[in-house]
């Protein structure tokens, strides 16, 4: 009520263009991450045009998060101190050069350094877009994390729907329509990076409540953050081997047509669109903690379960899964900025691009399993995976009082 008592006119006004910023980075991230997600859904048509073994499809993964991973956490430490915010634009135009040459390569080591290009504008994008969610997030950072890559997953879920409904259909060149969307995210992100630069004409920036960084501090931050890590393995392990493998289990499985799965990865995908948008508002009222620890170690049992479920229950399941799981990572990533204030987009670049690098290393593994042992074993192999889940009880409590204040 205290906090009621000071709001007036002047404290409406930026509320009103924080939320618009808020949308346009989100819908920015669903255009990005459409994209991106184009290149999973389309490997039963590389690996068919291409002649690849599972091996080959899991190097076209890393290949892809671990451009973006290894340079997020760089770009991030760059801009903290030299913030850019035109780099969000010409980020995106890499990923529309990239997305072009996708189209048209004809060997397969020029696919990989086409999808290295993707890669790269992904790792722009992440740590600035990171920053200006938080700026404009009004103090509800959970909440502005979750929309922010609410959009993302939203993209991610869409890219299996297209691929199904233009690119089977029409073939691989049909992918240099999409290069619209591409200047389409320029376009919107140019604006957003007007805002910024006006913010930082202004001298505004954003700043951090990091009640966990003022309890810990230095060290004494080392053992979540290890326990972070743990939960980030579990998590992007096993969403990378059903992101890049889902479709190849159902085709083997149970015998259904390539854009059947496509439409099943689309279900997953958007169970975990759904899991990001409440995961970060849940964790500003009740506290991070308790959404790390429900979404990864809650998912365990529906995991355990889905190697055993018919294709009736494979589709519900999948999506809990997605749901849940998806929901831990607004936590996680604003649990770790307040562990170190003033290094927003340090902390949002390395754990975006642990989450990638992460996926990227999993699905080589898991090509590789499958390629030795099939595909059904692997994913009774990683489906005890969110067990992993347990170790969030060794983090330290980070409630926000989002209700009180």
């Amino acid at each position: 009520m205290a906090q009621q008592s000071t709001l007036g006119p002047a404290a409406a006004r930026p509320e009103r263009i924080a939320l618009k910023v808020l949308v346009a980075i989100s819908i920015s991230h669903f255009l990005n991450d459409l994209i991106q997600s184009l290149i999973p859904a389309i490997y039963p048509l590389l690996k068919d045009g291409f002649q690849l073994s599972f091996t080959q499809i899991g190097l076209i993964t890393l290949t892809f998060q671990m451009s973006a991973s290894l340079l997020q956490p760089l770009v991030g430490l760059y801009t903290d101190r030299h913030p850019q915010p035109y780099s969000l634009p010409w980020g995106m135009g890499c990923t529309l050069i990239g997305l072009v040459a996708l189209a048209f390569v004809p060997t397969y080591g020029l696919l990989l350094l086409a999808v290295a290009l993707v890669g790269t504008g992904s790792a722009v994008l992440h740590p600035e877009s990171s920053r200006v969610a938080r700026m404009a997030s009004a103090g509800h950072y959970g909440l502005a994390q979750s929309i922010f890559q609410v959009g993302g997953n939203g993209g991610t879920s869409a890219g299996p729907l297209l691929a199904a409904l233009i690119v089977i259909p029409y073939g691989r060149s049909s992918l240099a329509w999409f290069s619209l969307i591409a200047f389409l995210a320029m376009v919107i992100l140019w604006r957003v990076g007007t805002w910024y630069a006006h913010k930082q004409r202004q001298g505004r920036r954003s700043q951090s409540v990091a009640p966990v960084a003022k309890a810990q501090g230095g060290l004494a931050a080392a053992w979540p953050v290890l326990v972070l890590l743990v939960l980030m393995f579990s998590k992007f392990f096993y969403i990378s081997s059903l992101n890049s493998y889902l479709t190849f289990y159902l085709m083997g499985k149970f015998q259904v047509s390539m854009q059947a799965a496509q439409l099943h990865l689309f279900v997953f995908l958007f169970g975990m669109a759904l899991g990001t948008m409440i995961g970060g508002p849940i964790g500003d009222r009740i506290g991070r903690k308790q959404v790390i620890w429900w979404s990864i170690f809650g998912a365990a049992p529906f995991a355990l379960a889905l190697p055993y479920a018919s294709l009736f229950w494979t589709g519900p399941l999948t999506f809990i899964i997605g749901l849940l799981m998806s929901s831990a990572f607004p936590a996680i990533l604003v649990y770790a900025q307040e562990l170190f204030p003033g290094k927003v987009g340090m902390i949002s670049g390395l754990f975006f691009g642990l989450a990638f690098g992460l996926g990227g290393i999993g699905a080589a593994l898991v090509g590789r399993l499958a390629d030795t042992h099939g595909i059904e074993a692997v994913y009774r192999l990683c489906s005890w995976l969110p067990l992993l889940g347990l170790a969030a009880v060794l983090l330290p409590n980070s409630r926000r009082h989002a209700a009180a204040a």
